[in-house]
């Protein structure tokens, strides 16, 4: 077996840990991308009630405390260079969304993204211009080569998310996912290095 050893990390450790995590702007001027703060606990735990998000990410938000941790843990993994999440937040600072990146891999280059919205956020295409966004500071910015888009087969709305950010369907992973009633089936969809221009 050839070992990798010699090979270096696409992404040198450190160039998420030594910065803070950046504000994000998107296209309108109505919202941005910012680093979640504990006063938005109450929105994640609208979050967690709400039944798309709870089918289709998993997200289960106990109490207002476990809002806050989670909020924490957002912050202690963007130090650990593992995640990069932001709230898709209104200018006026109302946070009505999430978007990121998990399974942050420097060494090999690759990320997943997840991402939510709130009901009131839905249908406006905000969705994708913030994964346009955080897939060019991924690219761009932080260095990555390859991005991840999973989702259930049985979810076409983001399907969609995907073709319009430019995301190319790559194949159906059986049985990759337990949700609430059963497993399910999942696309993936990926963007690479040269899918996307960077901008002038």
């Amino acid at each position: 077996m050839i070992s990798n050893s010699r090979i270096p990390a696409v992404v040198p450790a450190g160039r998420m840990a030594q910065v803070a995590q950046p504000v994000l702007g998107l296209p309108g001027g109505g919202l941005e991308l910012r680093p979640w703060r504990l006063s938005d606990a109450d929105v994640l735990m609208a979050a967690g009630q709400d039944p798309a998000i709870r089918q289709w990410n998993l997200l289960m938000v106990e109490s207002p405390r476990d809002a806050r941790t989670r909020i924490e843990r957002m912050h202690e993994r963007w130090e650990a260079e593992l995640g990069a999440v932001w709230a898709i937040a209104r200018t006026s600072g109302e946070a009505v969304g999430l978007i990121g990146w998990n399974d942050i891999d420097l060494k090999g280059g690759s990320a997943e993204i997840v991402y939510w919205v709130l009901p009131s956020a839905r249908g406006g295409g905000v969705v994708v211009e913030a994964t346009k966004r955080v897939s060019r500071w991924a690219l761009n910015d932080l260095g990555l080569h390859r991005l991840r888009l999973c989702h259930s087969v049985a979810n076409p709305a983001s399907c969609r998310v995907a073709a319009k950010a430019r995301y190319s369907l790559e194949g159906t992973m059986r049985g990759a996912l337990l949700h609430a009633d059963g497993w399910h089936d999942q696309h993936l969809h990926a963007l690479v290095q040269g899918d996307i221009e960077s901008p002038s």
